[in-house]
């Protein structure tokens, strides 16, 4: 759907491609599904699914043993950005480093689009 040739919707760092590859080996799972949904206190939400099957118009990528797919509707939200895995003290878990956010919330987990997105 909304693609360049030759360059890949998503990059995945080798420390979340580890991870992925992990959760697939250990639950059985062919994907995960990466997208965005309405909803947070600044607009939209990354979402993370399960996905034994892939749809014809979803973007596939695929990196060091790790595969991730993109929903059509997510693909211009999601282009270009990074899929990194964080561990901390505190917490561990995904960081989109996403180049088309304009604003996000204090938790991280809620995140606004450049408005340009949705210019024709």
């Amino acid at each position: 759907m909304f693609s360049i040739p030759g360059k890949q919707a998503v990059s995945i760092t080798d420390r979340a491609a580890q991870q992925i590859a992990k959760l697939m080996d250990r639950d059985g799972h062919k994907a995960l599904k990466v997208g965005v949904k309405k909803g947070g206190c600044a607009g939209m939400e990354y979402t993370m699914d399960y996905v034994d099957e892939v749809a014809a118009n979803d973007e596939v990528v695929e990196q060091n043993g790790a595969r991730v797919i993109i929903a059509p509707m997510a693909q211009m939200f999601l282009f270009g950005t990074e899929i990194d895995y964080e561990t901390s003290l505190l917490e561990s878990g995904f960081k989109f480093n996403n180049p088309n956010v304009s604003e996000a919330c204090g938790c991280g987990e809620s995140i606004k689009f450049d408005e340009s997105l949705f210019q024709k």
